[in-house]
């Protein structure tokens, strides 16, 4: 789930699988976090089907040495894309040795630094190339079993994918050597290098569960993966296939680029979920954990063989994740989620013109218009028939690539639905078949309330408002009351104060939290009500509730400050970022404002992750406080290498140019930059 797909395969490694079968490599490596280099040999063995005469592995700007095949010398050509090794090959097995290294300009990211004790090394292969890093294949049809040696300081906790078979130390080094039984495409190979620690749970078939987590974490352990084993359980258990490896690890990894991705037993995660159980209403990790795990099988088992039958490992891992949480959260929780993605389709498809069965789909395409068609067959055909065929998919075509095809023919044995009828409407067209997906969806009676509530969007509220308060104090799900105070957004406050009452009375995390962001200018008389928001369980609702309050009764400034000095918020310091631009912006608040504004700008530095120092200079700019510090920030967001960040450095650096004084004041700072910041800016310089 990284929201970028998979890469069609060249026709050269679509030739080359039919000669070669790479069968299994042993990579023995260190990596070297000062120089950012990883380097080490490899062992590849592997089976000549036909005769051919130049072998192809896939790797970005390294340098070889020492090749040798079957233990002799061998030519070899680098074309610092690919190793070739060029000899008359003849059918049967073989093994390939050499020595290489790397300096990864993508796919490796070196986070931190030793010396500050942050450092933290993780991979992402999916949309990157495993081989940047590793001598490996970009053609997901090679499958290989991958085994890997690593070799790095004691002191950090080095994963993998597979089974750690030995860690041994040696001067000062540790030796972590874990293996695989089982083949899978390369960009499912995964490194994590960090100080974490780890608890272990087993899963009813009895396979290992290993979380991953940061000392300073600790207490954030439970809410960060809550429901983990029952996700895991339930899955093995819907799915119908026993889980294809024999191991399950996870880690949340700093300046992750994505929310989550499923490596081969080994999934990584973005800091971002990792929470406590308030950040746990608004922000937590079950969705990810779900879709993540589910690719297991549905990507990594089986393959979607190019991009254009991506949705074959997003559709159902998006799908297979929702019918988990159905499980934890209800029923009602899956329809809403079915018809939040609904209206998010229905809108696209008026501008889409790219279907489900094409390689540039949109991740909203792949994601939930796949997960959707499959919701469309499993109601078709039932549960059981649904099930019996995703089973025999899976067990036909194991460690091996797919296409829908593939898929289509198991659902053939177990059902005469008109498959082609279904293709064309949710694969080969953008068309939204509203009509259908309505119907589905008002099998809920919640959803029915919900339609009933978007009919009244244009009705005076004079005739609606009896009606909304009924709902409102009923138990319906909180999704219908939401819709309600969304319609009620642009009413005068005193027509609608009642009903905003009511809401505010559920108790209702999330209603309450619509209260709180459709009310941007607070009446006098409403104000009791809504400093109530400032209490909530909810980081995300005390960040909107602190600024409106602050913005509407500039002389009740000091006292919301005073109450919320000490907040702190998601683990992205969202409420005392906001806290401290808060206090800078109010007139004899603080006799500190120097303090504080160092504060502020540490949020903004390379010390802390890029969604933290974004929203840091998002405030500083916002509230025009700027000086050096904020500049060299800025242009350091540059050189990050995720790409909205930088993109967001960029953005802010050429609207400040346009004023002369801070022109001067970046060419001023020039000489404090490295060499990569002293290029970016320059080269804004000169726009």
């Amino acid at each position: 789930m990284k929201y970028l797909f998979l890469l069609l395969s060249t026709i050269t490694f679509a030739q080359q699988t039919q000669f070669v079968d790479f069968k299994s490599v042993l990579g023995k490596i260190a990596v070297n976090p000062i120089e950012k280099t990883v380097f080490g040999d490899v062992d590849y063995d592997f089976e000549v089907l036909k005769s051919i005469d130049t072998i192809k592995i896939d790797a970005q700007n390294m340098e070889f040495s020492d090749l040798k095949l079957n233990g002799k010398p061998i030519n070899f050509s680098n074309t610092q894309k690919q190793l070739q090794i060029i000899f008359p090959f003849k059918k049967g097995k073989n093994s390939l040795t050499f020595h290489y290294l790397a300096k990864p300009k993508q796919t490796m990211y070196f986070i931190g630094s030793e010396t500050n004790d942050n450092l933290q090394i993780w991979t992402q292969g999916q949309g990157k190339y495993t081989s940047y890093w590793f001598p490996s294949f970009d053609d997901v049809n090679e499958k290989v079993v991958f085994n890997l040696n690593i070799v790095f300081n004691k002191d950090y906790q080095v994963i993998s994918n597979g089974v750690l078979k030995i860690n041994s130390e040696l001067n000062g080094f540790s030796v972590w050597q874990y293996q695989m039984q089982k083949p899978m495409s390369s960009y499912l190979l995964m490194l994590a290098i960090g100080k974490f620690e780890k608890q272990i749970q087993k899963s009813n078939s009895r396979i290992p569960l290993e979380m991953y987590y940061e000392q300073k974490d600790k207490s954030k352990f439970e809410p960060t993966y809550r429901y983990t084993k029952l996700l895991f359980d339930f899955l093995e258990k819907e799915i119908g296939v026993k889980y294809p490896w024999e191991i399950y690890k996870q880690a949340p990894v700093s300046d992750f680029l994505y929310a989550g991705m499923e490596n081969t037993s080994a999934t990584l995660f973005s800091t971002r979920y990792v929470v406590d159980s308030t950040g746990f209403e608004d922000r937590n990790y079950t969705n990810v954990n779900a879709h993540e795990l589910a690719h297991q099988w549905f990507g990594n088992l089986i393959t979607a063989e190019s991009g254009k039958q991506h949705w074959l490992q997003e559709g159902f891992a998006t799908y297979y994740a929702l019918l988990a949480e159905k499980e934890i959260y209800g029923e009602d929780y899956f329809y809403s989620k079915l018809y939040e993605s609904a209206q998010q389709l229905k809108f696209a498809s008026r501008t889409d013109t790219i279907p489900v069965l094409n390689a540039k789909a949109s991740s909203l395409t792949f994601y939930q218009k796949g997960a959707w068609a499959l919701h469309v067959l499993h109601e078709a055909i039932g549960n059981k028939a649904f099930k019996k065929a995703v089973k025999c998919y899976l067990k036909k075509h194991s460690f091996k690539t797919v296409n829908t095809q593939n898929f289509f023919a198991e659902i053939k044995k177990v059902s005469h639905y008109d498959l082609n009828s279904f293709s064309k409407v949710w694969l080969e067209t953008t068309v939204f078949n509203t009509q259908q997906v309505n119907v589905l969806l008002n099998k809920n009676k919640f959803i029915q309330v919900l339609f009933e509530v978007e009919k009244l969007k244009n009705k005076p509220l004079s005739e609606k408002e009896d009606f909304f308060a009924k709902i409102v104090q009923s138990d319906v799900y909180f999704s219908v009351k939401e819709a309600i105070v969304n319609q009620l957004k642009p009413e005068k406050i005193e027509d609608k104060s009642t009903l905003l009452s009511l809401a505010l009375e559920t108790k209702n995390i999330q209603v309450r939290q619509a209260v709180a962001v459709t009310l941007n200018e607070i009446p006098e008389s409403f104000r009791a009500q809504y400093e109530t928001l400032l209490d909530d369980k909810s980081y995300q609702t005390q960040e909107i509730a602190l600024y409106n309050l602050w913005n509407n009764f500039p002389e009740q400034r000091a006292r919301y400050l005073d109450k919320s000095k000490v907040w702190i918020g998601f683990s992205d310091y969202n409420l005392r970022t906001l806290w401290l631009s808060l206090a800078l912006s109010t007139p004899n608040y603080s006799i500190n404002k120097e303090q504080l504004v160092e504060e502020l700008i540490n949020y903004s530095s390379a010390n802390y992750e890029a969604i933290i120092r974004q929203d840091a200079l998002e405030k500083l700019l916002a509230f025009n406080i700027i000086n050096d510090g904020v500049l060299e920030n800025l242009v350091k967001a540059t050189t990050h290498h995720m790409w909205q960040f930088s993109k967001f450095g960029r953005d802010n650096i050429r609207k400040l140019l346009k004023n002369a004084t801070m022109r001067v004041s970046f060419e001023r700072i020039l000489l404090n930059l490295n060499e990569s910041e002293q290029f970016q800016l320059n080269r804004l310089l000169k726009e």
